[in-house]
């Protein structure tokens, strides 16, 4: 038995979905265009079954850090996902504001928006409970609009971040396909590894990276952890110069 919801657990036929995605792109420095749009590949399965039961879908994701030259708006992956989609998906360039609360409003069933970078929001990425995130503006404001939130931001959802831990506070709540699918995968590598069991493990953050390590290697999960990317050529910290 599954110990989250998931979108088999509700009926979404002209019902409000706030849909948390990670869509998070690798860009172009000099254009600032999408260079790969896997993880918006990657939500393509939950969108289209969503639209497809008629739900009514406002969609909340992030692109960069405040201050960084990535840190961008998110029209481009509204065209992109337009594109991928076969149909128009609005974006609107608010959050709270009554620009987006009057798209949400205006949504027809089968219909979707993608709303302003979440990041704009200078409390997004405080690191508090779940009960103190919803009493954010964010969740105020958005949640009495909506009957469900769906999180298929699998790669942010580590973070304890208003749009991804505030909502399940006070709304039904449920996993995308993409976010079931890989608590699935975790589930099964962690509690009934196959041996010898090989992980693979790479990334830019290092002192994350010998955390995990020792957590694997110290619980017996893993017989053997395969070190690439800068982890894998991290210079060595022993005595010898």
């Amino acid at each position: 038995m599954l110990e989250f919801n998931t979108l088999d657990d509700f009926e979404f036929r002209g019902r409000s979905v706030l849909l948390r995605v990670d869509i998070n792109c690798p860009l172009r420095k000099e254009t600032l265009e999408i260079e790969d749009d896997n993880r918006i590949q990657q939500i393509l399965q939950t969108l289209k079954e969503l639209l497809h039961k008629g739900a009514k879908v406002a969609i909340l994701a992030h692109q960069g850090r405040p201050g960084d030259w990535d840190f961008i708006p998110l029209d481009r992956h509204a065209k992109v996902l337009s594109r991928l989609l076969g149909k128009e998906v609005k974006y609107i360039d608010d959050l709270v504001g009554k620009v987006a609360l009057d798209a949400i409003r205006s949504i027809s069933p089968g219909e979707a928006i993608v709303l302003k970078n979440v990041r704009e929001l200078a409390y997004e990425q405080d690191k508090k409970t779940m009960e103190e995130h919803a009493k954010m503006e964010l969740v105020t404001t958005l949640a009495p609009l909506f009957d469900v939130y769906v999180n298929d931001a699998f790669g942010a959802s580590h973070r304890s971040q208003c749009s991804l831990v505030g909502f399940q506070a006070v709304l039904p709540s449920a996993a995308g396909r993409l976010m079931e699918k890989e608590l699935k995968a975790l589930s099964q590598v962690f509690s009934n590894p196959a041996r010898p069991s090989v992980f693979i493990l790479g990334g830019a953050k290092f002192g994350e990276s010998v955390k995990v390590v020792d957590r694997l290697i110290g619980k017996k999960i893993a017989d053997w952890v395969i070190l690439v990317g800068v982890t894998g050529n991290a210079p060595d910290q022993g005595d010898d110069p």
